[in-house]
């Protein structure tokens, strides 16, 4: 069978843009955060994961540019040979104190980080431990494991009492990582961490909690899950990433000082890729400035967020339960989803849809998630809308 059948036989694509209702890779020509520009009109932005609205932010945009003017624009190299720059070192010993750690190490984008992660420390005998929802990084982690003859299983969503019938049923002698979103990147909620991180303890297990839609939403100034419940020094690892909260690109892991060292020097994803740009670095590390001197941008942010998810509750509209910053609204359907973005799109609202398998069936969503800059009359236009829209479709 020719390798490429698949390709040419796949026609879900062309078939919704043939009825005009393909809401993927838009391209946004110009973006001031809470208004973008589309196809040369003004849309309110409802689907942006620029947490504080820093990617236009005059600080950050600056700089970037001046990392450029001295750095260039690559760094040509891995961070193992040539490509690791002072600004590099500069915002890992930033992080680390940021999330009060003895180490961080820099990856070039968020979701390689899981890569470069979970199958060095995961090896022959031992087990990833995964929750059924993670993020599809973390998936490609663990398969990358799997592949190193390590391996894997998963446990019901945000499940405790499935994590340790699962876990309970590996070899004791077995070494196990406990993986899991902090806040999960579809619905918004947050993991049970109390009860995770005393269940892997249990079964010596070892945690990585995936932060990429925690740091600058939940936590004590922005920190993150592990602050949000007060358990900084139980948790071993913490990953992110720098294109939401950060207004850049890249991604992090932050731990001990030993586990980041062997991370350092065994990860292929991090010794055989090129280092994080230069501008990228100095956008996250000027996001980060901000970040601590105003963490009012945090309290803004959730406002926002609970403002409009209150809104869409009271009018009736099946909203998935949360106090984060994505606020998912359920429509029960591919044809159902795709028809209302367009709606929305059209009314002057970007919203993402989410479709299956993405999501499973009857869980078709429009995921909706808010920044600190948005003001209240992005958010009662995105709530008229969304009310106005779903009236029309029977939705409420």
């Amino acid at each position: 069978m020719d390798l490429f059948t698949k390709c040419f036989e796949f026609t879900r694509a062309d078939d919704v843009k043939k009825l005009g209702l393909y809401p993927y890779f838009r391209a946004i020509e110009a973006n001031e955060g809470p208004v973008v520009q589309i196809e040369g009109r003004k849309i309110v932005m409802a689907g942006s994961n620029n947490y504080l609205g820093l990617t236009s932010h005059p600080k950050v945009k600056e700089a970037a540019i001046k990392a450029i003017e001295k750095y260039g624009t690559g760094c040509s190299g891995s961070r193992y040979l040539t490509g690791t720059l002072d600004l590099h070192i500069e915002l890992e010993s930033r992080l680390a104190k940021f999330f009060n750690v003895e180490s961080v190490l820099l990856f070039s984008t968020g979701y390689q980080s899981a890569q470069g992660i979970i199958p060095t420390l995961v090896n022959r005998g031992d087990y990833v431990v995964s929750d059924k929802d993670n993020h599809a990084c973390i998936v490609a982690g663990n398969l990358l494991a799997k592949g190193a003859t390590a391996d894997f299983v998963r446990y019901k969503h945000n499940d405790m009492e499935d994590l340790e019938r699962v876990i309970s049923k590996l070899p004791q002698s077995a070494g196990k990582l406990v993986v899991s979103d902090g806040v999960f990147s579809t619905g918004g909620e947050i993991v049970d961490l109390p009860h995770l991180n005393s269940t892997a303890k249990k079964y010596g297990a070892r945690i990585l909690i995936d932060d990429a839609h925690s740091v600058g939403v939940i936590g004590k100034g922005g920190r993150g899950t592990a602050s949000e419940f007060n358990l900084e020094s139980e948790i071993d690892l913490t990953m992110g990433t720098f294109s939401k909260t950060f207004a850049s690109l890249g991604g992090y892991v932050a731990g001990s000082e030993r586990v980041i060292n062997y991370l350092k020097h065994h990860s292929p994803a991090l010794i055989f890729s090129a280092s994080p740009t230069p501008a990228s670095v100095a956008a996250a590390l000027a996001a980060l400035d901000i970040l601590e001197v105003e963490p009012e941008r945090v309290t803004k942010l959730i406002s926002n967020a609970n403002y409009v998810r209150t809104a869409l509750v009271n009018a009736g509209f099946n909203v998935v339960d949360g106090r984060t910053a994505i606020v998912p609204v359920i429509v029960g359907s591919d044809e159902l989803a795709f028809q209302m973005w367009r709606m929305l799109y059209d009314a002057g609202l970007f919203v993402n849809v989410f479709i299956s398998p993405g999501v499973p069936q009857g869980r078709q969503m429009m995921r909706t998630s808010y920044m600190s800059t948005h003001e209240i009359e992005h958010l009662d236009f995105i709530i008229d809308t969304f009310k106005s829209i779903g009236q029309k479709l029977g939705l409420i």
